[in-house]
């Protein structure tokens, strides 16, 4: 079974990359911040924000998450909240979870749990996966871009337009949240034997042909 892990701050691009590297490999696809989202969604549902509370949930729910690229889903406690953990609200209180160092560990548990089930292959994207979650992936990569190149990519997926208004409304969304993860989480700098790459000046095909060429090396 082979493992990809890719970092990265928002907006690069980590999601779709994944998955459609995922798609062409015949590999599983596992997006870890949707793990902390739903989390984050439930936490908000129930107006939990203390760490010790947040834990319980965590260690309460039956989380269950999809590995299909084509048909990505997560629920929790039976519910759907596929769409519910890309609202804005969510987004803002991710830390609500992330910040708490045993939620995180449990969620890491469960996303190693996930990866050691794959199959074939598995395309895993999220927040210190090169370095914490899978250390020992036969392929990991760190996708950066130049701030308002991610801004204005954030601004297109989340209101259709990189006007100005669109841009102003998205800024504080992205780098706000980098500022606040990178307090936890380390994925602005490559570790030692993580290939970067830099997205800001080239396509979406040219990044998946990268990554592919990369799966082929290690192979």
């Amino acid at each position: 079974m082979s493992v990809v892990a890719i970092d990265g701050p928002s907006g690069v691009g980590k999601s779709s990359t994944a998955k459609e590297t995922a798609r062409r490999l015949g590999y599983r696809y596992l997006d870890t911040g949707a793990m902390y989202r739903a989390m984050a969604w439930l936490c908000l549902n129930r107006g939990v924000n203390d760490p010790v509370d947040v834990l319980e949930q965590v260690r309460g729910v039956d989380l269950e998450i999809s590995t299909d690229p084509d048909e990505f889903f997560v629920s929790v406690d039976g519910i759907d909240v596929s769409q519910e953990i890309r609202e804005p609200e969510v987004s803002e209180n991710v830390q609500t979870v992330s910040a708490v160092v045993d939620a995180r560990e449990e969620l890491i548990d469960m996303q190693r749990t996930i990866i050691a089930a794959a199959p074939e292959g598995i395309v895993v994207e999220g927040r210190d996966i090169t370095t914490v979650v899978a250390p020992d992936a036969e392929v990991r990569i760190l996708m950066t871009a130049r701030d308002e190149v991610r801004v204005a990519r954030r601004a297109k997926e989340l209101h259709g337009s990189a006007d100005a208004e669109a841009l102003a409304a998205t800024q504080s969304q992205v780098t706000g949240r980098d500022a606040k993860d990178s307090a936890t989480t380390s994925f602005l700098e490559a570790s030692a034997g993580v290939y970067t790459l830099d997205t800001s000046d080239i396509d979406f095909d040219q990044v998946v042909e990268t990554v592919l060429k990369l799966v082929k090396e290690s192979q």
